[in-house]
């Protein structure tokens, strides 16, 4: 022992050096819980988080078909789903009892130890709910019919349609997968999954202190797109308001996904002014063709942009003023059966109607880009409004 310190003095200063540690320990805790706070989006709302929310860069979104007879069964589904998905957007785990060595365990435990990482969890109901199963006919929404043909489109039934739809996005592509893998486990027997996509990479904006991200093509994508920051277009052109024949939606959003493959190879060998010309901007900038910045007003009487540029025919003033808002993600999905690239854009847009969609895609029918993308799998959804605390998702429909 060192000359002239005493045990008693030895063992305080390791006492001081523990109740230090403690200290630390405890502000390395507060830290990481202000840093986890930092990245919870309220679950609870007016609206439904995961349309408004500034866009996260990872999705799971996936269709489920309903396969049990019992509507309370499916209510009870609601109610189990609700309580999983706010818990889980808090970063914490599916609620369950203690834990049993004899059972399965309440959650599967891949995103334990993760940040919530900005979870957003939106639900949606399919045309095909509102059939006699359900005693739901006569409060289907006039506005949620099947979508028409459209071109360019060759829809793979795989791919396509759904009772119900999770839109799970997150800055963490396990969050988002952890968020939807579990609801389809609490599902069993209930609902089953008809088809699932992951994406990565925005491919828009929806604030304004986000910057525009590109798409697989290597282009800017979403400079026009809507911002929650633009009050008085999200309120004319993404909520349902009292213009709907049904009370039970109001406040909420339709959303219409399309899975469509980008031709990347035939893109990738198709020459620099002709692959600005297809999108009517400057692949660097992003500026409109005729323009200097990204964000400068296209020149739509300009003959700088081609007729058929796709920046003209999807713009509102080609289309009765109709926005869109738009919460893409680029997606890759391997390869094809001859070695191509089997990828794309995860087209996902929230609208007041499916017929703005609608409108959009028909007046893009001529468009140049259409010879280097197909359409290949869609689903429509009614999206009903936020819940309030002690509501489950799509309560006002139910009751």
């Amino acid at each position: 022992m060192t000359p002239g310190l005493s045990r008693r003095r030895m063992l305080s200063g390791l006492g001081a050096i523990g109740i230090g540690g403690l200290v630390a320990a405890d502000a390395t805790a507060t830290v990481a819980s202000a840093a986890n706070a930092t990245q919870i989006v309220p679950f609870r709302a007016e609206h439904q988080a995961g349309i408004i929310t500034p866009q996260q860069d990872r999705l799971t979104f996936a269709a489920f078909d309903v396969v049990t007879k019992d509507r309370n069964e499916l209510v009870a589904l609601l109610k189990t789903w609700t309580d999983a998905a706010e818990s889980m957007t808090k970063g914490h785990l599916v609620p369950g009892g203690a834990a049993d060595l004899q059972a399965p365990p309440a959650d599967t435990g891949e995103a334990d130890g993760l940040k919530p990482g900005n979870l957003t969890v939106t639900i949606g109901f399919g045309p095909s709910l509102f059939d006699d199963r359900f005693g739901l006919a006569a409060k289907k929404p006039a506005a949620l019919a099947p979508l028409p043909k459209l071109v360019p489109e060759d829809l793979d039934p795989a791919y396509t349609n759904g009772d119900l739809c999770i839109q799970a996005c997150a800055d963490d592509p396990q969050v988002t997968f952890h968020a939807v893998r579990n609801l389809a486990r609490l599902g069993a027997g209930i609902v089953v999954l008809r088809w699932m996509q992951l994406g990565f990479g925005r491919t828009a904006s929806t604030s304004s202190a986000q910057a525009t991200p590109r798409n697989l093509m290597g282009f800017k994508d979403g400079t026009r797109n809507l911002r929650a920051e633009q009050t008085d277009l999200i309120d004319q052109n993404v909520w349902v308001g009292a213009e709907t024949d049904q009370p039970w939606l109001r406040g909420g959003s339709y959303l219409v996904a399309r899975r469509i493959r980008m031709y990347i190879e035939t893109w990738d060998r198709d020459y620099l002014a002709d692959q600005q010309n297809v999108f009517g901007r400057y692949k660097t900038s992003g500026a409109p063709l005729g323009g200097s910045d990204e964000f400068d007003t296209p020149n739509l009487g300009s003959s700088d942009i081609p007729d058929d540029a796709h920046i003209r025919l999807a713009s509102p003033e080609h289309n009765g003023g109709i926005h869109l808002l738009r919460r893409g993600y680029s997606f890759t999905d391997g390869i094809d059966s001859t070695g191509n690239l089997l990828g794309g854009l995860f087209f996902i847009a929230f609208m007041k109607d499916p017929k703005q969609f609608v409108t959009v895609q028909k007046a893009l029918a001529g468009d140049a880009l259409n010879e280097y993308i197909q359409h290949i799998g869609s689903g429509l959804f009614a999206c009903p409004p936020g819940v309030t605390p002690g509501q489950f998702w799509g309560q006002g429909l139910f009751t």
